[in-house]
C-alpha cells in the first residue's frame, strides 16, 4: 500500500526548473533509496514532501491525505520527520536533554501544572527510547557533542522517534562516518523498517543503499530516470543512470 505518492511535482527558482515532473510512491514498511548527482534535486524534492519547499504544480499524497499545500509543522503532524545532514543537534547538551529539546515535559503537583521541567522523567523516556532504537549510547546523560557521529545520527534518529513517525527521511547518514559507525547507523534502518515505519535514504554511497534498500529511485536534471527494486538493478546500472551513461 503506498503511504507517499508523489505525482508530477514540479518546482522552479527562478530560471532553474529544480523538478521537472517527479513521479514515484513510497510504500508502507520499505525503505527507498533516493540517489544521484548533486543538484539532480534530491534535496529540493524532500523538501516540497516536508511542506518546506511548496510545489509549483503536481500533487504529493502522504497516507490518504493530500499535503501538496501543507506547511511544516502539519507535515510533521501527520507523521513525516526529516533527519537533515547536520542532524541539528545541541552539542552542549545531554542525550536526553536533545531528544526532547523544545517539548520537555513539566511536573505538575495535584494535576495543577508547575512549570518546571520533569528532568527524571525525560531521561526515563529517553532511555526507553535508545532501548527501542538499539542503538549504542553510552548513558543518556552523555553530553552530545562527545559521542561518535554514529550515536549522534542515533539521537536524531531517537529525537525523530518521539514523533511517533510513519515515514522518515534521512540526508546522507552516514557520510564521513567510519565502517563500524556505518554499519550501525544501517541496522538502525533496518530496525525503523521492522517497526513498520518507512524511510527515504539520500545517499551518494550506493553500497549502503544496496545494504538496506527495497528500491532505488535515480534522479537526474530534477527527473525521475530510473525506479527498481534493489534486487533487480546492479550498481554499475545505477551509476549509469546517474551520470547519464544508462
Amino acid at each position: 500500500m503506498s503511504l507517499l505518492s508523489l505525482h508530477d511535482v514540479r518546482k522552479r527558482f527562478g530560471s532553474v526548473e529544480a523538478l521537472q515532473g517527479v513521479t514515484f510512491e513510497v510504500e508502507a514498511g520499505t525503505v527507498v533509496g533516493l540517489v544521484g548527482d548533486n543538484g539532480a534535486g534530491k534535496s529540493t524534492l524532500m523538501k516540497a514532501v516536508t511542506g518546506i519547499h511548496r510545489p509549483d504544480s503536481g500533487r504529493i499524497v502522504f497516507d490518504g491525505r493530500p499535503i501538496t499545500d501543507t506547511d511544516p509543522g502539519e507535515v510533521r503532524r501527520l507523521g513525516i520527520e526529516m533527519i537533515y545532514q547536520d542532524l541539528a543537534l545541541a552539542r552542549q547538551q545531554d542525550v536526553a536533554s536533545n531528544i526532547f529539546l523544545g517539548r520537555e515535559p513539566t511536573r505538575s503537583v495535584l494535576g495543577i501544572p508547575i512549570g518546571l521541567i520533569d528532568r527524571p522523567r525525560i531521561e526515563s523516556e529517553a532511555e526507553r527510547i535508545i532501548a527501542r532504537l538499539g542503538a549504542r549510547i553510552p548513558s543518556v546523560r552523555y553530553q552530545v557533542g562527545f559521542l561518535s557521529g554514529g550515536q549522534q545520527q542515533s539521537v536524531a534518529i531517537a529525537r525523530a522517534l518521539t514523533f511517533e513517525p510513519k515515514l522518515v527521511i534521512m540526508d546522507e547518514p552516514t557520510a564521513a562516518l567510519a565502517v563500524r559507525e556505518v554499519d550501525h547507523v544501517l541496522e538502525l534502518i533496518r530496525g525503523l523498517k521492522r517497526q513498520g515505519i518507512s524511510v527515504v535514504l539520500i545517499s551518494h554511497r550506493l553500497t549502503d543503499v544496496f545494504a538496506v534498500c527495497d528500491r532505488i529511485v535515480c534522479l537526474r536534471q530534477g527527473r525521475v530516470i530510473a525506479d527498481e527494486t534493489t534486487a533487480k538493478t546492479s550498481m554499475n546500472t545505477v551509476v549509469g543512470h546517474i551520470v547519464g551513461a544508462a
